[in-house]
């Protein structure tokens, strides 16, 4: 579809203020509002879905600002000077699993992530489901990458030592409108790989599901779903790339790039210049700002916000699986639906909801969003409640206007590799973009004359954190005896111990906040949100690594938990 085309499609529609524009960079999309949801939908009606003719976003917007990029506050010379083979740009879940697939090869890895940590952006805020790929199309990278990635996840949950529950996901349904298509829908998911479906009448329905509504007429449950904790996964993808020989450097911010004959020459950081021979663009929200600096931008990343609420460990007999309901009322927006979700910690998770933002990094909650969501999925059960919530949390996902990942070599920068466009199911998918991420690196830095080799001390195998809580009496008396730190119990509600927050700050890839501690070995994460352990956890912090107590952090830069002694110390005159 060419511009005029889409010119005469957004006239059509009512978009008389935008029109497209054919430009060196690719279709452009022009025009201006003070509504963002405007300028969305606009770019929707003139992109094409799973196109790899892409839209490019610039519409000019005046509702409000749009707030720059967060920036870290250190500024060194760190990084100056190194010259890896492959600069991955984003500590997220692809760019952690792209940095261990490339120490698969005797490369030269560094990863720079511009927060403090790995998952602090969408990949460590989204509900966990290792999806089956239902609503996935033939043609499309997300049906590609999420099939192949679906079916690493049971070797890969061993060899990186973490949960994995394949407990498969239950579409439920409160109308029998659809159920005479069902036998034909059961026969096209077995024909896209999803498994055995079974369809479930309503009996069977609630003997699987005894929490759902009664009312509700049928269901289908797809076998190869699952649940595993995002951020455990993406830390435990980092440190097995550690442990494999790839750096790693946090708070280190992409500030622009050299360009010449169509490569990179160099990346400018806040922590000093980098010569990379190849680049990976894995910055989520941030890939087409990075596509920008290389030269290589062809295509446009719209935020979409999504809030999901934990339950506490009680409602967890509320869901055996994890299902979502499709109901006879019209559905809107762009969103896979959210669900109820049992998460492999042994919380439920509701959600997530999903709109339009024009700010990348708003990661706030409000309270008009969860109790939509409640509302929501209260259709499926009348066993939620919001008074079972022990927190709420938010991510923004990077979506393009053609709803598809963009996994391909740079169009015009020679030795660029874009992962953009990652959106659900991105953590499911991972694995496999990473692969092919990965060969296309290698592809690059052969044809520059480099001689890539396996790496034959490559070891898949990561250990995970003891948790002494899962223990049984015998291996449980064996750690304690062993280290005596293992035996004192720091956080009550998820019984971690004081060893395994030890443990937790001496990692391949090591952390120094509280929140680092709490995504790796889940002190607060219980019922009083550290209300309790908090302030011990930074005592063990401040102990452990030396740190003043007043200088220990519980996230990024200025999130100091104390301002300083009130006893004791010197008085102010």
């Amino acid at each position: 579809m060419n511009a005029e085309k889409r010119n005469k499609k957004l006239q059509k529609n009512g978009f008389t203020g935008f029109s497209v524009h054919e430009t060196a960079e690719g279709l452009v999309l022009t025009g201006t509002s003070a509504d963002w949801n405007e300028i969305v939908n606009a770019g929707f009606c003139a992109a094409k879905k799973y196109g790899k003719t892409h839209i490019i976003n610039d519409c000019v917007f005046t509702g409000a600002e749009i707030p720059p990029m967060r920036m870290p506050e250190i500024k060194d010379k760190a990084i100056d000077g190194a010259r890896p083979d492959v600069l991955v740009i984003g500590g997220g879940v692809v760019g952690a699993a792209t940095a261990r697939e490339l120490t698969r090869r005797e490369l030269d890895v560094l990863v720079v992530e511009k927060e403090y940590d790995l998952a602090i952006g969408a990949s460590g805020r989204n509900d966990g489901c290792v999806h089956p790929g239902i609503d996935l199309l033939p043609g499309s990278q997300k049906r590609k990458y999420n099939v192949v990635g679906n079916r690493m996840f049971d070797e890969l949950s061993k060899e990186l030592d973490i949960e994995f529950d394949r407990c498969g996901q239950t579409v439920v349904f409160d109308t029998k409108k659809f159920l005479p298509v069902m036998p034909l829908a059961k026969l096209w998911f077995a024909c896209m790989g999803l498994g055995n479906v079974k369809i479930l009448d309503e009996k069977k329905l609630m003997a699987f599901e005894p929490a759902l509504r009664e009312g509700v007429k049928f269901g289908l449950f797809f076998p190869t779903g699952g649940v595993v904790c995002p951020y455990n996964f993406t830390i435990a993808l980092g440190e097995s790339a550690a442990q494999n020989g790839a750096k790693f450097s946090f708070d280190t911010a992409v500030l622009g790039m050299e360009t010449r004959n169509g490569k990179i020459v160099s990346v400018t950081t806040n922590r000093g210049t980098v010569y990379p021979k190849a680049v990976v663009n894995a910055a989520g929200v941030f890939t087409e700002d990075i596509a920008k600096m290389a030269g290589d931008r062809f295509y446009s990343i719209h935020p979409r916000k999504g809030t999901n609420t934990i339950l506490d460990h009680k409602t967890v007999s509320m869901v055996r699986t994890s299902y979502s309901l499709i109901s006879a009322l019209k559905e809107e927006g762009h969103s896979k639906g959210g669900g109820i979700i049992r998460t492999v910690d042994g919380n439920v998770l509701v959600g997530p909801d999903a709109f339009e933002t024009y700010q990348k990094e708003d990661f706030t909650t409000e309270s008009k969003n969860v109790a939509a969501v409640f509302t929501k999925q209260g259709r499926a059960t009348e066993r939620l409640r919001q008074s079972d919530t022990i927190t709420y949390f938010s991510g923004v996902r990077a979506a393009t206007f053609e709803e598809d990942f963009i996994v391909e070599k740079g169009r015009k920068c020679k030795n660029l590799v874009h992962a953009a466009g990652i959106q659900s199911p991105g953590l499911t998918a991972a694995p496999a973009i990473a692969v092919d991420v990965a060969k296309m690196c290698a592809e690059i830095l052969a044809a520059d004359g480099k001689k890539v080799e396996p790496n034959e001390r490559f070891d898949p195998n990561r250990k995970a954190i003891a948790r002494i809580a899962k223990m049984d009496d015998a291996q449980r008396s064996a750690y304690i005896k062993k280290n005596p730190a293992y035996g004192e119990i720091v956080c009550r509600c998820e019984e971690i111990s004081r060893g395994e927050i030890v443990e937790a700050l001496h990692r391949p890839i090591p952390c120094s906040t509280v929140d680092g501690v709490k995504k790796r070995c889940r002190p607060g994460m219980g019922r009083c949100q550290g209300g309790f352990c908090g302030p011990l956890v930074a005592k063990i912090i401040s102990e452990e690594l030396g740190i003043p107590l007043e200088k220990v952090r519980k996230a990024g830069a200025g999130s100091e938990l104390l301002f300083g002694k009130t006893k004791g110390g010197a008085q102010n005159g």
